[in-house]
């Protein structure tokens, strides 16, 4: 068997250092935006950022930074309750459902998100399958465009809320 000179070894050590690992299995990015409709006591909010989102229904992470990257938030959660990190500390929660009420005035299926985004119900609640995509949770998820990494959902009880995710494809 031939021995690799130097340079080449060197080359191939090189090469080994080069390699960026995949991301984890679990591990969900891209941008994310979020209206929710005027109603009779509030004006029209809108929320968009980059996220990451490790994690699941039971446990996880969901980072939202700025289009600079500056990070804006971190929700953390587990069967002990949530917790909201901003610049101005840390908060904890009961659930995900107080603390995205909390942030953005309404509810978000923030423990059905992962599963949304990988394109399926979440297997929590009961869901129906729809012409594009399923119904759960009093969403309409749409994944017509599933195949380019979009996926939206929209509550159409008032206020009405739209969630748009376009997700990063390794």
């Amino acid at each position: 068997m031939r021995r690799l000179g130097p340079t080449a070894a060197a080359a191939l050590w090189l090469a080994g250092c080069a390699t960026v690992p995949p991301p984890p299995p679990d591990l969900l990015s891209g941008r994310i935006a979020v209206r929710v409709e005027a109603s009779d006591d509030r004006a029209p909010r809108a929320f968009s950022a980059g996220f990451e989102l490790r994690g699941g229904a039971e446990a996880g992470e969901l980072r939202l930074s700025s289009p600079l990257g500056t990070m804006l938030a971190t929700a953390r959660w587990s069967h002990g309750g949530a917790w909201l990190v901003t610049a101005a500390g840390e908060t904890a929660f009961e659930d995900l459902d107080a603390l995205s009420r909390a942030a953005l005035g309404e509810a978000l299926p923030l423990r059905a998100l992962p599963d949304w985004l990988h394109g399926r119900p979440w297997a929590g609640a009961p869901s129906r399958a729809s012409a594009q995509g399923f119904e759960q949770l009093g969403w309409r998820v749409g994944l017509a465009q599933f195949a380019d990494g979009r996926v939206d959902a929209v509550r159409d009880t008032p206020p009405v809320v739209t969630v748009r995710a376009q997700l990063e494809r390794p």
